[in-house]
């Protein structure tokens, strides 16, 4: 990868930068998905009910969501080794919190705190990466920053569930902490400065309303499962939510210098990479959930089991990100976008005809076809709608894609779990045929437990539909169209070749 330069006109080795930042934050993404399958030890450990123990992934995914569009200000404004050591210091704290954890209040304030480290470093990955690359480089790039946000979370449940069969919760924990304080300590040798900032102040009714308005959206979408859609407090959080960023939206337009700049809606790469991707998302991460909920509840496996089920479509999209990162440099992203979509849509399809006797293999499978076909599609999508940002942009770029992706994660898996349970709910047999004839009761509550599952993925099925068409408005190209203006910026931080 040779040397570059950073703001301050010094040589460094990029090579190693990258792969501090990409340890580092595969560390911190790991974390999102890392407790989903130790839930059932934790209530257990700390006497606490599901609704309770939720909250360490609800709340840990709401303070993500609404660190993520500060982090465009942060970026801009505290150089970027010393930012990248703060995140990565906040993380090791909360995560040295949630090991030593003596009750079920202290593990929660750690994940909050956690959450905070993790909603600066995943955005300042990607910054970094789009600004220490060319354009002609830049699909590669984001291909290695995939592997980090595509098999990360994918890989929690199952590690999670390895661990806790063979050691204890706290090893959740404590496995992180020496490989995220090496990291730290090699910041201070390998991390650079390698994005220009500037001194602007720091608008705090922007935050306040950012922070309330996606904080509430998020938290509304979020608990449709526990509460249904009908729900006073479902309603009231996502009302609250909608004027809150509508509010945050109408400040930023009307600023000189934006909090978080909605101007990249402008163009229109941008705007149909962000739609596709954040529809993407919500076809991934609905599915990701409810098919272990199917293999553990209608085929009776274990969390592990189910956890390792998954474990293929994670790794194929570890394996494929870099591929498709230097074939989007190649090709561009249109191709490898329509190619992807067309293998998500078929690989979700058989799943609305699943029985309680398919096959597990037959689920591994197809879901290792759809997660390739998703690592076709994410990465390119993404780096085509930056590549059409100048220099200038591209940390807003990312600050607002990441935040309409992860209200795009709430929203789909509010959708799929909710629609799961209705129809569940509305197919169940009488309650008297249990006493009359329990066999049949036992028969019919299957179907009914069936049918929730193939509406749920008839709407992860409609998602991917919905994907493929935006897919057919990308461009061709995989240029940059702001190399222009990126020039200057890139010689100066750091990205010429």
């Amino acid at each position: 990868m040779g040397k570059a330069i950073d703001t301050n006109g010094k040589s460094y080795n990029r090579g190693l930068l990258v792969a501090l930042l990409l340890i580092g934050s595969f560390c911190t993404v790991l974390n999102q998905t890392i407790l989903s399958t130790a839930f059932p030890t934790l209530m257990k450990a700390f006497d606490v009910s599901t609704s309770t123990v939720q909250w360490l992934t609800t709340g840990f995914l709401l303070v993500n969501g609404i660190m993520i569009p500060i982090s465009a200000w942060l970026i801009n404004s505290i150089s970027s080794k010393w930012l990248y050591i703060g995140a990565m210091t906040i993380f090791l704290a909360g995560t040295i919190i949630c090991w030593s954890a003596i009750n079920f209040p202290m593990m929660l304030i750690g994940r909050l705190i956690q959450a905070v480290g993790v909603g600066i470093s995943m955005p300042l990955l990607q910054t970094m990466m789009l600004t220490i690359f060319p354009a002609n480089k830049r699909g590669t790039a984001m291909g290695l920053a995939g592997i980090v946000v595509g098999l990360a979370p994918a890989i929690g449940p199952t590690l999670s569930g390895w661990v806790i069969d063979n050691a204890t919760w706290r090893d959740l924990f404590g496995m992180i902490i020496p490989i995220v304080a090496v990291v730290i300590i090699a910041s201070f040798w390998i991390m650079r400065s390698v994005l220009e900032t500037e001194k602007s102040p720091l608008d705090f009714l922007s935050v306040l309303l950012s922070t309330i308005g996606f904080g509430s959206m998020l938290y509304g979408f979020s608990s449709v499962g526990d509460n249904g859609w009908g729900s006073t407090k479902v309603l009231s959080t996502l009302i609250v939510g909608v004027i809150f960023v509508a509010l945050f939206i109408w400040r930023q337009l009307k600023m000189d210098d934006p909090f978080l700049n909605f101007r990249v809606y402008k163009s229109k790469e941008f705007t149909v990479s962000a739609i596709l991707s954040s529809v993407v998302m919500m076809a991934m991460v609905g599915v990701e959930m409810v098919i272990p909920l199917y293999l553990q509840m209608v085929k009776g496996m274990s969390a592990f089991h189910s956890g390792l089920t998954l474990l293929a479509g994670a790794l194929m999209m570890g394996i494929m990100s870099p591929i498709t990162g230097r074939a989007f440099d190649r090709f561009g992203a249109k191709r490898l976008a329509l190619m992807g979509m067309f293998l998500l849509t078929a690989g979700t399809l058989p799943f609305a005809w699943l029985t309680k006797d398919s096959a597990t293999m037959y689920i591994v499978v197809l879901y290792a076809i759809r997660m390739f076909g998703i690592a076709m599609v994410m990465m390119p999508a993404t780096t085509a709608g930056m590549n059409a940002l100048p220099m200038n942009l591209i940390s807003h770029g990312t600050a607002v894609n990441n935040t309409q992706r992860q209200v795009a994660s709430s929203v789909g898996t509010a959708l799929l779990v909710s629609v799961l349970t209705n129809v569940t709910k509305n197919q169940m047999p009488a309650k008297h045929l249990l006493t009359t004839n329990p066999l049949a009761y036992a028969d019919h509550a299957i179907n009914a437990t069936l049918s929730g599952y193939h509406a749920a993925f008839w709407i992860a099925i409609g998602f991917s539909v919905v994907a493929l068409i935006v897919a057919m408005f990308l461009k061709g190209s995989n240029h940059s169209t702001h190399v222009a203006d990126s020039e200057p910026a890139m010689a100066k931080g750091g990205a010429a070749e």
